[in-house]
């Protein structure tokens, strides 16, 4: 690397819910581990952009229970080593999440104490002005500073708050003069022609012990039960468990409120480079392959006479004729349709379905749901029964398990199966079936090289996916 200041330590936040993306980002599976733009995943992209092993040392990635196994398999896919997973066991915010990592590193006695914080669900294109910024703002770190990362602005854009530019300091950044909230369209076009303000991205880097001195000082709330977490944190699997109780006393606040806004250390660095938060449906029609009207189309789409919109299929064919400026956004259980301009509110629109109990779960989970072994879609519910497609991968099974309330019949539709049945054990080939009774110790393994695919039929009293009691189980659930 250009600057010698040692290896970064990227820390990446991947625990946020991505509500605006609604319907196809939600809080089981979010946009940072979908493919929103390009072939792998944003948290993917995110991890590619570290793996510079003589620049950055390995990953430290925060996140929550639920999405562990997302975090580790998506991270396997990338080729991309982790030094650790860090699990929050309630939602505290960036201040919490990034002292848990800065305390955690201490705790490892580490000798690179540089920390990178980035979000897992922005889209950043990796190139010579990206390097350049990352190496200035490595400078001005490990001259004392706690630096942010500001974004020459495109356009008087209401959607991220701006950093004003102070001094400027020897390492090429600028002291902070201030911090301005998301601003209205008047404000954003006075503050873009001004030339002083930068968007805020939400992107930090700073000394290990100089983050956790600041935080003592002006967040020592945060500080005392961030460091009983980590302190009091457990081992699980390849996961960092942070004690419960501890990280529950911290208040619930950004770095930017906590720390940036108060420190005498702030500094930022003019990063002139292609980002975006991808926070909403017209940022990702800004950075989608626009047709000659203006059109991003994803999935099976035709469209006729229509421009400047955004028409997005997962499932099913989607015709869209004479419209101009509408975002449509078809999933496998929900469409959403408005206009593209306004798609700000779609977060909004969010809340109000989860205030809903009919509409909730379409905020929660998919029709199509993914675990550690694979996964499985919803095709059918009645009344006292269920159809799903199982999918399981090559060398992954499901925990030795039984049900109380319901029974189960497996059609194999391709791979080979390994079903145990209490005492029995048999192979199943494509077409082949299997009943599993009502209260039966069982198991489904792949121990093929292909995909498994069943049909499973559920049947009894009650079928919700708590209806569960594992005896065995590789991934840590029993």
């Amino acid at each position: 690397m250009s600057c010698s200041v040692g290896r970064i330590v990227p820390v990446i936040l991947a625990g946020g819910k991505g509500t605006r993306l609604w319907p196809i980002s939600r809080s089981a599976r979010p946009k940072q581990f979908l493919n929103l733009a390009g072939d792998n995943s944003l948290f993917q992209q995110t991890l590619e952009r570290v793996s510079d092993r003589e620049k950055f040392a390995e990953p430290i990635v925060i996140t929550n229970n639920e999405y562990r196994f997302l975090v580790a398999e998506q991270a396997l896919e990338a080729g991309v080593e982790l030094s650790a997973v860090l699990l929050e066991p309630v939602a505290r915010n960036t201040t919490a999440a990034v002292l848990a990592a800065a305390k955690y590193l201490a705790g490892q006695q580490s000798e690179d104490t540089l920390i990178f914080v980035l979000a897992s669900d922005h889209r950043i294109v990796e190139d010579a002005d990206y390097a350049a910024a990352v190496d200035a703002a490595a400078l001005c770190a490990a001259a004392g500073n706690l630096v942010t990362f500001g974004i020459k602005p495109t356009e008087p854009a209401t959607g991220y708050g701006y950093i004003e530019q102070g001094e400027a300091i020897e390492c090429g950044g600028f002291k902070v003069a201030k911090f301005v909230e998301k601003p209205n369209q008047d404000v954003a076009e006075q503050l873009v022609a001004g030339g002083q303000h930068l968007w805020n991205s939400g992107m930090f880097l700073f000394e290990r012990d100089v983050i956790i001195a600041e935080c003592e000082a002006l967040a020592p709330d945060v500080a005392r039960a961030v460091a009983a977490a980590v302190e009091k944190a457990d081992k699980d699997l390849d996961f960092v468990r942070l004690d419960e109780a501890s990280f529950a006393q911290s208040p619930d606040i950004s770095i930017d409120y906590a720390i940036f806004e108060k420190t005498k250390k702030a500094a930022v660095v003019p990063a002139p480079i292609e980002w975006s938060d991808l926070g909403s449906w017209d940022a990702v029609w800004k950075v989608g392959a626009q047709d000659q009207l203006g059109n991003v189309a994803v999935g099976d789409v035709m469209l006729s006479e229509t421009k400047n919109s955004l028409v997005y299929s997962e499932t099913g064919q989607v015709t869209v004729n004479g419209l101009d400026d509408v975002a449509v956004i078809v999933s496998e259980d929900a469409i959403f349709v408005g206009a593209l301009s306004d798609a700000q509110k779609v977060g909004a629109l969010v809340k109000t379905l989860r205030s809903d109990a009919r509409t909730a779960p379409l905020t929660e989970t998919h029709r199509t749901c993914y675990r550690p072994w694979g996964g499985y879609s919803s095709l059918v519910v009645g009344n006292r029964f269920q159809v799903k497609r199982l999918f399981v991968k090559p060398g992954k099974k499901l925990s030795l398990q039984k049900h109380h309330h319901r029974s189960e019949h497996w059609v194999v539709v391709s791979g080979t199966a390994e079903v145990t049945v209490d005492d029995s054990v048999k192979t199943l080939s494509e077409n082949e079936s299997v009943y599993i009774p009502l209260g039966a110790v069982h198991r489904l393994e792949n121990k093929g090289k292909i995909l498994l695919e069943l049909i499973e039929v559920q049947t009894g009293s009650y079928l919700g996916e708590d209806d569960i009691v594992r005896i065995e189980d590789e991934f840590g659930r029993a």
